[in-house]
């Protein structure tokens, strides 16, 4: 066995194991090491009875639904995969596609060390102006854009040109198109704003969730329109 923490038949036994060492072990097999895309849950089914033992496996946990049975392996298992989508420092890349992975290469680390640099900025940018005018944008790719109904669009915010600061945030996206700015409004106490407009969208159920960065939704710039113009008539 190379699971080093003591076995417990617990749900924190299984979180624990499943983020600090089958990730690790998973990303060490022969599928993953190729860095091409793998399907997770049949390596994360081998690894795991390769280092319990099936006694182990079946014992039972108390589940968070009273009508629902738990046990040790099902547990590991749906750790290991919530950990290797979501987790930031996560070694995989998630494909989506039935629970298809990639091991990250050095340009995905690149990648995600810029982008929270990029984040740092944002972080910094919000302390210090929160209380300032500034600018909300929407922008999108030509692929995504639709003439009728939703598409992907990003909404962000900046104190500084519009232009600028969507060139730096698409300087490290996976794409070959250049993006499409959609609209941009001046408005005041930007951070504010921003907030309350992402708030709009997410109670509409407009977020997407399960994307590459933050500010995504799937929506149309003549409802952002609606919403920007009902915040600054509150």
């Amino acid at each position: 066995m190379s699971i080093k923490t003591p076995f417990e038949p617990t749900k924190s036994f299984c979180y624990r194991v499943a983020r600090y060492e089958l990730l690790d072990l998973i990303a060490q097999e022969p599928e993953a090491k190729t860095h091409q895309p793998f399907r997770m849950i049949e390596v994360t089914r081998r690894i795991i009875q390769n280092n319990f033992t099936q006694e182990q496996l079946a014992i039972e946990i108390p589940a968070a639904q009273a009508d629902r049975i738990d046990n040790v392996f099902g547990s590991l298992k749906f750790f290991v995969q919530l950990h290797a989508k979501r987790l930031a420092d996560s070694p995989f890349v998630w494909l989506g596609n039935g629970g298809m992975y990639r091991l990250k290469d050095p340009s995905d680390l690149e990648r995600e060390i810029e982008e929270a640099e990029s984040e740092a900025l944002e972080i910094d940018e919000d302390e210090e102006q929160s209380e300032y005018d500034g600018w909300i944008y929407a922008f999108s790719f030509p692929l995504l854009t639709k003439q009728q109904g939703d598409f992907p669009i990003k909404i962000g915010k900046t104190t500084q040109d519009v232009d600028a600061r969507v060139a730096h945030q698409c300087r490290t996206s996976a794409t070959f198109e250049n993006p499409t700015i959609l609209g941009r409004w001046r408005v005041n106490r930007v951070t504010a704003f921003e907030q309350a407009l992402h708030a709009m969208l997410k109670v509409k159920g407009k977020w997407r969730e399960n994307v590459p960065g933050t500010e995504w939704f799937d929506t149309t710039p003549p409802e952002i329109e609606r919403l920007v113009k009902v915040i600054n008539e509150s």
